[in-house]
């Protein structure tokens, strides 16, 4: 049995870039901040901060596009993907990502000012029925739509987090 597996809490480093391979094929990608924080052998407070690059796909994409914006602390779940690509003078070049599975939003709305993105001031409460439909109909197969987040469907409801 092998597993693949990566859950992250973090701040958006930038707003969402959002594609459309197709018009019903939307990809969203951005990059999340993690932070840890420690004492050196001086006793000062230390900062460590990782950066990791976000990809995801239909109705997730959708999702991220409506409601995230820099600086959001979110809750991320997903795979780690190695993409390998030839540059222009055929040098191999790699990218890591985490490709989202499951993503939820740790703040609250009006803790923050989103006025940045017109997109995001958009809430649930907005969104007409057809809308809702629509971000619903982008969803995998495998995903429902539960109280402002994508969540694959599995039956590992015993699973503490």
């Amino acid at each position: 049995m092998y597993l693949n597996k990566v859950m992250l809490i973090g701040r958006l480093g930038k707003n969402p870039e959002v594609n459309y391979i197709q018009p019903d094929l939307p990809v969203a990608k951005f990059s999340l901040a993690t932070s840890e924080y420690y004492k050196d052998k001086a006793g000062n407070k230390v900062e460590n901060t990782e950066w990791h690059n976000i990809v995801a796909w239909r109705g997730t994409a959708k999702f991220i596009e409506n409601y995230l914006n820099k600086g959001m602390l979110v809750y991320i779940e997903g795979k780690l993907q190695t993409r390998r690509w030839e540059s222009q003078d055929g040098t191999a070049r790699y990218v890591t990502e985490i490709v989202v599975d499951i993503i939820r939003v740790l703040e609250r709305r009006d803790t923050r000012d989103y006025n940045q993105n017109t997109k995001a001031q958009n809430t649930e409460n907005d969104l007409d029925n057809t809308e809702k439909q629509e971000t619903q109909d982008l969803a995998n197969k495998d995903e429902d739509f539960v109280d402002g987040e994508f969540e694959n469907k599995t039956d590992d409801e015993d699973i503490p987090f």
